[in-house]
């Protein structure tokens, strides 16, 4: 019992949300540079020759130069076992991301220094804030020219809601970027741009410190500590915990400074697994009882292995490899046999895991996003995770009729997955879908994956619907409801009645006809 709990107090899991180019993937190489988990750090955009990004697996994603699927990526540093949920910093990917937000103990934000708050910062935020989970802000690329630090502070606290802490302040940005201060111990971490960057730490009233700082850079550094003592956020650790308060630090991903600074900060501030709620009962992570929710399922995520893996945040206890586990939805034991953790598609066996870790176990499509397992004999089911609804629609039709088999196989794996959600006409079959996505590159991706993993071509027409709202209570006769001509009654792949809406308009006069009809924005998986 001591050592399940020593093996989870060392457990940190958090994932990094971003805007697309804020440098998220740069930062997560660099955070697994230091855990020594690979050795050499390959950047997302770049060369033909350079090493592409560890957690960038699917080809689409080597070729575009983003991250358009959620990785899983674990290391030790400093007696800590942690894990990294890398995100798709793609908008048109954020469902996948809101999944992921829910198996992260607190997230990492990552803002670009010359942009401040964008689109994508926004949305994923709002998440966790739903979830209350601590936020640390990490503002990246001050090698190059960057906005005013206090209008930075300033942004985030007025766009997100949440006050601002630094931890530490940049000296200068771009080409006169000196460096930080780093406020706790009065000391400036020296940047020197020269062999990927090289560091030096100061006292920060050492007199030597006037010879490599500029004078106007060495005077207002001295207005700026007098300043964030006198006038800023006080620091305070419980606000911190509670999602009210964002510690920030400033630094460069790519040239490698302030990246281990960060990550000291984060694991002193962060907490051990926190406890999840399941059937209105709180479980203590520390219990013997193992127990664990699916937040992702994969399928073929690579070539060589043609299969399906449902991704697991252990809850509570210890998993050990071949263990029986208690399958809630599918109400019946199974036997763990086939585990795997991740470095985006290079695979490793384990054999242990505990609560906090992320395990990928092999999925013969008996799970679902948000089913549960447990050991023990009380049975219970963690809160389901959100299906977000989807604001693009599309008929998609299989060119090939023998092929009919292969195009309902594919587009039901990928829709389990979470990436798509299909929609059939009442009482119709799967020769012709409608296929709602968050945004429009997933249809791209669906196009793709049809074609290079099932061999299947696709006809993709455009259908004018923009809302989608379920029927939640099942004794009101469909034939019955009084709705406008463009608005569409259909049913997803697990029977539920659902209505397609042109409009807003459409959507009130639905409620507005119908007393009775009780319609929800999203189903809980």
């Amino acid at each position: 019992m001591e050592d399940l709990r020593q093996q989870i107090e060392k457990r940190r899991t958090f994932a990094i949300i971003s805007h697309p180019d804020a440098g998220k993937t740069t930062l997560t190489e660099k955070f697994l540079l230091y855990g020594g988990a690979i050795q050499q750090a390959g950047t997302v955009k770049g060369k033909k020759n350079s090493k592409h990004a560890t957690s960038d697996w699917m080809e689409i994603e080597k070729q575009r130069g983003i991250s358009v699927t959620s990785s899983v990526l674990q290391f030790n540093y400093q007696g800590y076992c942690i894990n990294i949920l890398d995100t798709p910093g793609h908008q048109d990917f954020s469902e996948d991301t809101y999944r992921t937000l829910m198996a992260a103990d607190c997230a990492v934000m990552v803002i670009d220094a010359s942009k401040g708050v964008e689109d994508q910062t926004r949305k994923l935020f709002k998440v966790c804030a739903m979830r209350h989970i601590p936020i640390f802000t990490f503002i990246n690329k001050m090698d190059r020219e960057a906005r005013d630090p206090y209008e930075l502070m300033e942004e985030i606290e007025q766009e997100l809601g949440i006050e601002t802490c630094p931890v530490n302040w940049p000296i200068g940005s771009g080409k006169r970027f000196a460096g930080v201060y780093e406020r706790d111990d009065k000391e400036v971490i020296r940047f020197i741009p020269v062999d990927g960057g090289k560091t030096e730490i100061l006292k920060a009233d050492d007199p030597k410190l006037k010879e490599y700082v500029e004078d106007e850079l060495y005077d207002k550094l001295q207005e700026d500590i007098e300043l964030l003592d006198m006038a800023g956020n006080e620091f305070s650790l419980e606000a911190v915990r509670a999602g009210k308060l964002s510690p920030v630090c400033f630094g460069s991903a790519l040239t490698n400074f302030g990246i281990e600074p960060f990550l000291k900060h984060f694991l002193n501030m962060t907490t051990p697994p926190t406890p999840r709620t399941a059937d209105g009962e709180v479980i203590d992570p520390y219990q013997e009882n193992f127990s664990a929710f699916v937040f992702k399922i994969q399928a073929n995520m690579n070539a060589r292995h043609r299969d399906r893996m449902a991704f697991f945040r252990i809850c509570s206890g210890k998993f050990e490899k071949g263990m029986e586990v208690y399958h809630y939805q599918g109400k019946k034991k199974i036997k763990l046999n086939q585990s795997k953790q991740l470095m985006a598609d290079e695979r490793s066996e384990v054999n242990e895991a505990y609560a906090g870790d992320v395990i990928g176990v092999f999925d013969p499509g008996i799970f679902s996003i948000g089913d549960t397992i447990t050991t023990g004999k009380k049975h219970f089911a963690f809160e389901g995770i959100p299906t977000f609804a989807p604001e693009h629609f599309a008929l998609i039709r299989n060119t090939d009729t023998m092929k009919r088999k292969q195009f309902v196989k594919g587009v039901e794996q990928i829709a389990q997955e979470g990436a798509i959600q299909i929609f059939t006409e009442l009482g119709g079959g799967m020769e012709e879908i409608i296929v709602g996505v968050v945004g429009v590159l997933q249809f791209e991706v669906l196009a793709y994956r049809l074609k290079n993993e099932y061999n299947v071509d696709i006809v993709n027409t455009p259908l004018p619907y923009q809302f989608v709202r379920w029927i939640k209570n099942d004794s009101i006769d469909l034939k019955t409801l009084n709705l406008s001509s463009d608005t569409k009654k259909v049913q997803d792949l697990k029977g539920q009645y659902l209505l397609l809406f042109s409009n807003e308009w459409g959507v009130r006069w639905a409620t507005d006809k119908n007393p009775d009809l009780v319609l929800a924005e999203f189903s809980q998986n």
